[in-house]
């Protein structure tokens, strides 16, 4: 059995025609690829951001629920690790920096081989001391002069990371081709910001009209109307994010025709996916992390080719999530799926339509909300407003730019609190959301919400707290939710439901 998993960051399902047949996205080979493949509609995100959603991959667990972002602990059962015991051959080639830095340990080392193609954000690659010559005098949002550094060594399209990843897959392919028994990873950083692109990408969606400064890449994390970002360079940095899709696709054709051409596509398993969205202005938010899982964020594309073009243009309706890849995986191979493993297996639905999966899905950003939905409803369970009691566990307490509990280090506590290992961890009060900076970091998430998709996908009528009844039976769901994954008992009080 061959797997080919493939991860682009912040890809949005609202430029993908598969989802959105009005998008002016152009990717062809994206849109031809789910003509032969399933299409999930109803796919959505577990842990957030970058890596808590890789640890949920990996895993088969909400990494959410227990720990911020953070690196693959050492009683972690890994998805590489159980097919490796089988005797597959496990490779995972990315241009994902977050791997390399302080909080993005030992995933890459799960795998028999890895690749990784530096330079992407602030990947401190190039060593210069001087400045970089290429620092815009004006610009909106932020320039990382790292980044600008690094960027000087890819004069042509080819050069730069996200390309350079999607070619190593094919070249892999191409040096193992004959071989079935494998699982290809391949994580494209792009079309995550720096929504750094060619010009002629730009030129397909109106080039550099409108913008009044040398430079938008990069937004902040921030309102809208909280910065200086005018319609127009907001308009203009959209497109950017669309010319960077159209780049992606195009390297993501050529991994698809490579399989192809050495006659390995038709019986692969080959998913794609992403591990959040993203916001370009609308709602008057840029960015990710700070705000609500609003659909734009939570509701992600998920396309599966099942071996032999099994419901080839079809479309599958139930609920899935980025735990549900593990176990997929593990049964196409023939691998036992671990007891502790929480996802489900998506095979069944090759020969199946109608096979189940799971009535609802948990999601969010540890130390933020706890939402669910149900696939009609989602609901957005806002914190206490002391957001107490909150703690992070882990036996390796790295996370995002800091060591975990640096703050507080009299105050961490150690133990054995997980039913499914014996490991000792450390319990660090959370003061505050370790992917949030600024001073207050749940401003945007101090509502509780309640939506009808149905009736409002655009998620603008909040009928938390208007007496309908249906929001009872989504506060049940959610405490079921928090039992069947093992929460820590304390969320409960965090979120008003003790």
């Amino acid at each position: 059995m061959r797997t080919v998993l493939v991860l682009m960051d912040t890809l949005r399902r609202d430029v993908l025609s598969c989802y959105n047949p009005v998008t002016d996205v152009q990717t062809p080979h994206l849109d031809a690829f789910a003509e032969r493949s399933c299409v999930f509609d109803n796919h959505w995100i577990g842990s957030a951001p970058c890596m808590p959603a890789r640890r949920d991959i990996l895993t088969g667990r909400y990494n959410f629920l227990e720990r911020p972002w953070g690196p693959i602990e050492p009683f972690d059962v890994t998805l590489p690790q159980c097919l490796r015991a089988q005797g597959a051959f496990c490779h995972i080639t990315t241009d994902h920096c977050h791997y390399l830095r302080t909080g993005g340990e030992g995933y890459l080392q799960e795998f028999n081989t890895w690749d990784y193609h530096r330079g992407q954000e602030g990947d401190p690659w190039v060593s210069r001391i001087d400045e970089p010559t290429n620092m815009p005098e004006t610009f909106y949002g932020r320039v990382r002069e790292q980044y600008q550094k690094n960027r000087q060594l890819w004069p042509r399209e080819e050069d730069m990371p996200s390309p350079k990843t999607f070619q190593s897959a094919c070249d892999w392919i191409e040096d193992n081709k004959g071989h079935d028994d494998f699982f290809l990873m391949v994580e494209a950083f792009d079309p995550h910001e720096p929504f750094d692109v060619p010009d002629e990408y730009m030129e397909m969606y109106g080039g550099d009209e409108g913008l009044d400064r040398d430079y938008f890449e990069i937004p902040l994390y921030k309102r809208v109307s909280d910065t200086d970002v005018t319609p127009e360079a907001e308009a203009y940095i959209q497109r950017r994010y669309k010319a960077l899709v159209t780049m992606t696709d195009r390297w993501f054709g050529k991994l698809i025709d490579t399989l192809e051409a050495n006659d390995m596509l038709d019986d692969t398993l080959v998913m794609v996916t992403t591990d959040h969205g993203y916001f370009l202005g609308e709602r008057d938010y840029m960015g990710k992390n700070y705000m609500h899982l609003y659909n734009e964020l939570a509701h992600l594309p998920f396309i599966v080719h099942f071996p032999g073009g099994a419901r080839a243009g079809e479309h599958a309706g139930q609920i899935t999530q980025a735990i549900d890849i593990m176990p997929t995986v593990l049964e196409a191979h023939g691998c036992e799926v671990p007891a502790d493993v929480c996802g489900v297996s998506l095979m069944p639905l090759a020969t199946d339509a109608e096979a189940p999966t799971r009535d609802y899905a948990l999601y969010g950003v540890h130390a933020m909300t706890v939402n669910v939905t149900d696939g009609e409803l989602t609901y957005f369970r806002a914190p206490v407003a002391d957001n107490q009691p909150c703690f992070e566990y882990a036996a390796l307490p790295h996370t995002i730019r800091k060591k975990m509990g640096s703050d507080c280090p009299e105050e961490i506590e150690c133990g054995r609190y997980f039913a499914r290992t014996r490991y000792p961890l450390f319990k660090i009060p959370c003061k505050k959301p370790a992917q949030i900076e600024g001073s207050a970091p749940l401003a945007e998430v101090s509502e509780t919400m309640l939506f009808d998709l149905a009736t409002d996908y655009g998620q603008t009528v909040n009928l938390a707290g208007t007496g309908d009844a249906r929001e009872q039976r989504m506060i049940e769901l959610l405490l079921r939710g928090l039992e069947e994954h093992e929460a820590p008992a304390e969320q409960k009080e965090r979120l008003g439901l003790a």
